[in-house]
């Protein structure tokens, strides 16, 4: 009769980043799977422009994020802080993805401030009175520019 070894059954299992719950995951990964940006590649290039923060530090692309890390991300100039609920190294569908963070109400407030500023910011093209010169009129204005900065030598 053959017996096992005394060995076995006391090792535990080796863990698996994708068996089970995950622990960490690199933050670019992160904000991809989460649909902040369209591509990893893209995620990557914002964490290395300094745009996306944990706490309030920079990160590198490869720093790993944790449940319950705040995390700042400045995208088209408006900054959203989430509390990071959930982690996911894979892209899924929308409603998944935003179950993986919460924004903060701070951060709600100050983003539909910044939207309504810059709903009621006034159009650069209504400044100018009589709007884009006309073809005719662009014509005069070359001809005098002309006229005065000539580059010929005058005999």
């Amino acid at each position: 009769m053959l017996q096992s070894p005394p060995w076995s059954g006391t090792l535990p299992a080796p863990k698996s980043r994708y068996s089970g719950r995950m622990e960490s995951v690199r933050i670019d990964k992160w904000l991809w799977a989460a649909r902040f940006f369209k591509t990893r590649s893209l995620a990557t290039e914002e964490v290395n422009k300094g745009h996306v923060q944990v706490g309030a530090n920079k990160v590198k692309p490869a720093r790993e994020l944790r449940v319950g890390e705040t995390v700042t991300v400045l995208q088209a100039q408006i900054a959203r802080t989430i509390v990071v609920k959930g982690l996911s190294g894979q892209r899924g569908p929308a409603p998944v993805a935003q179950a993986l963070y919460e924004e903060t109400a701070d951060s709600i407030s100050a983003r539909l401030a910044q939207q309504e500023q810059r709903r009621l910011r006034v159009e650069p093209a209504s400044a100018i009175e009589h709007g884009r010169p006309t073809k005719r009129e662009r014509r005069k204005l070359q001809a005098g520019l002309d006229a005065r900065w000539s580059a010929t030598l005058d005999d």
